[in-house]
């Protein structure tokens, strides 16, 4: 692949680059650092690319290790600011109830649901990605869907409740 093609690649991945960082960074910001550090590493290591089929895989998997680099980082510094919940809170209003949901999820299960259903990974590239087993991808899509599942049936189930008993 050439450093062109790696180009276009990325300017058509751009969404999908964004869903990725999303899952795993809260802010903004560190998406969008986790993507520049990706695209510069993708650059300088594209001679590590072994088939031309496998760029937007390769390509996400760079991109998930920045992210996990921008998280181990986060962990070593302790906000001065940590009682600025509110505000916190307020940000996290603006998400629809599923975004909220997901965002209970760990991790593993979080980028499992990303790159499954928003992005359209099979199970075997995600395996690919991840670095881990298949079977280990479907146990965390489905434990995740239960999760979901629970979080999100709640509601549900009380207005169910209202409507049988009013």
């Amino acid at each position: 692949m050439t450093k062109d093609q790696l180009g276009s690649l990325i300017i058509a991945s751009e969404d999908s680059l964004y869903h990725v960082a999303k899952t795993l960074l809260r802010e903004d910001a560190d998406c969008a650092d986790a993507i520049q550090e990706a695209i510069v590493s993708a650059f300088t290591k594209l001679h590590t690319l072994r088939s031309d089929e496998f760029a937007k895989t390769w390509l996400t998997r760079i991109l998930i290790n920045e992210c996990y680099d921008i998280l181990r980082k986060q962990k070593r510094v302790v906000s001065i600011e940590e009682g600025d919940l509110p505000e916190k809170e307020a940000a996290g209003q603006d998400y629809s109830e599923l975004y909220e949901a997901l965002e209970t999820l760990p991790d593993e299960m979080r980028i499992c649901v990303t790159l499954f259903y928003m992005e359209g990974y099979s199970i075997r590239e995600i395996a690919s990605i991840l670095e881990v087993n298949e079977n280990t991808i479907k146990s965390r899509l489905s434990r995740a869907k239960a999760r979901l599942r629970r979080e999100l049936e709640p509601e549900s189930c009380s207005d169910r409740d209202s409507l049988q008993n009013g």
